[in-house]
């Protein structure tokens, strides 16, 4: 039941009806995220999404709050490197109100200058709770070790410093910028019309148009090697990356098959070795990023001071035995069955459904079928996964980052 429009001004719409179920989820993606920041402006997407829930020209911030309350429904946003979405779901009967609250929040944002100020002030509480949680700023650190000059390695939320920096002309001429026609996708999933749906959306935004722009940047070199950070922390928490696979690349499906062998779930090699069978570490896991032109494979661990030096060797070990044995069949057929299994229980959710339209026609520009998906997924062979890990595996071109009271000399 998948559909897409395209408005004369460049909106896409794209949605999927999902008969028996009586939510709807819509989301309102535009195509910018960190990545596409200046230095100067590092920060500012995420920031301009926390500013459109402060009000319109027609509702306030507690107006736009109460609105999606009052049926029972949920509004939300969140940024990434490469877009930003903001997103509703609700009972079917409520989806007009829902698309006229995000579309008031995406075309009418008052972006006033006290709200930037006291708005600077919370995201500045979001900076310090994030670096108080080393479990999840280690990643961060990652992609920042792993892309030095480039914009993919800087943290989504901007630092103290440049959102400090940040100007409400510099925030509205962002806006201004990348808030356009073309840059605008809609999709929605679940109890709905696509007619309905689309009569709706044009009454929003016809005759708004807007010439589309073409934004290119370099694929970002990667950079291997080893930094630690010292800081006071109970325990040492460690990123290792290596070179993965771009979003549009066919491989993926493998790489989602190596993932769960490795450190995708309680049954992989890195759980069971070394949490179940040495218990040096209490969280061990790995997942993959796929970006357009690059990804990113990341395997994190948590564990104290005294088994850091083993836990990197039982890592490095799994890992050399990938590249170098192929996977059994029955340990190939159980990655298989837990990634399709996941992907299965995720189309329950209307929310996820529409997160993948969004996903799949920003990055993609195309719907993959779930038959598609189920398909590749099962065709996913053993010498698939091993050349998979030969390419990207290799001692020489993993990243480490150490996170904790650790110093250099004693990592090794």
């Amino acid at each position: 039941m998948y559909r897409r429009s395209e408005l004369p001004g460049g909106v896409r719409l794209v949605t999927e009806e999902i008969p028996g179920v009586s939510s709807a989820a819509l989301g309102l993606w535009v195509s910018v995220g960190s990545k596409w920041e200046a230095a100067e402006e590092r920060g500012v997407s995420h920031f301009l999404e926390h500013l459109l829930f402060k009000g319109t020209k027609k509702r306030s911030a507690r107006d736009i709050a109460e609105a999606l309350d009052s049926v029972g429904g949920q509004l939300n946003a969140f940024t990434s490197k490469e877009y930003t979405c903001y997103y509703a779901k609700v009972l079917g009967e409520h989806l007009p109100l829902a698309l006229d609250v995000l579309v008031d929040m995406f075309l009418e944002p008052l972006l006033d200058s006290d709200d930037i100020t006291r708005e600077k002030q919370v995201v500045l509480e979001e900076i310090s709770m994030y670096e108080d949680s080393p479990d999840e700023l280690v990643h961060d650190l990652l992609t920042e070790v792993t892309w030095p000059d480039h914009p993919l390695g800087r943290p989504t939320l901007g630092t103290r410093e440049s959102l400090n920096a940040l100007t409400p002309e510099q925030i509205r001429a962002f806006y201004a910028r990348f808030y356009t026609p073309a840059n605008l996708v809609i999709t929605a999933a679940g109890n709905l019309k696509h007619d309905e749906v689309a009569r709706l959306v044009e009454r929003y935004f016809a005759g708004w148009v807007s010439t589309p722009q073409t934004y290119a940047l370099p694929v970002p070199s990667f950079w291997a090697g080893r930094r630690v950070f010292e800081r006071d922390t109970e325990q040492v928490h460690v990123c290792l990356g290596a070179p993965g696979v771009p979003v549009e690349d066919e491989s993926n499906y493998a790489v989602e098959v190596a993932n769960s062998i490795l450190g995708g779930g309680l049954s992989s090699r890195l759980f069971q070795h070394i949490r179940e069978e040495k218990g040096l570490a209490y969280s061990v896991y790995s997942y993959h990023t796929a970006y357009q032109g690059i990804g990113l494979f990341t395997i994190y661990l948590g564990l104290s001071k005294e088994n850091l030096q083993a836990g990197l060797e039982l890592v490095e070990q799994e890992l050399a035995k990938l590249l170098q044995e192929p996977v059994p069949a029955a340990e190939l057929d159980r990655a298989r069955q837990q990634v399709l299994g996941t992907f299965r229980l995720s189309l329950e959710n209307t929310t996820n459904r529409m997160i993948r339209l969004g996903k799949q026609e920003l990055s993609l520009g195309r719907f993959i079928p779930v038959e598609e998906v189920e398909e590749k997924l099962k065709a996913v062979t053993a010498q698939d996964v091993q050349r998979l890990c030969a390419r990207a595996f290799r001692r020489e071109q993993l990243t480490t980052v150490v996170l904790g009271p650790v110093e250099p000399q004693e990592v090794e």
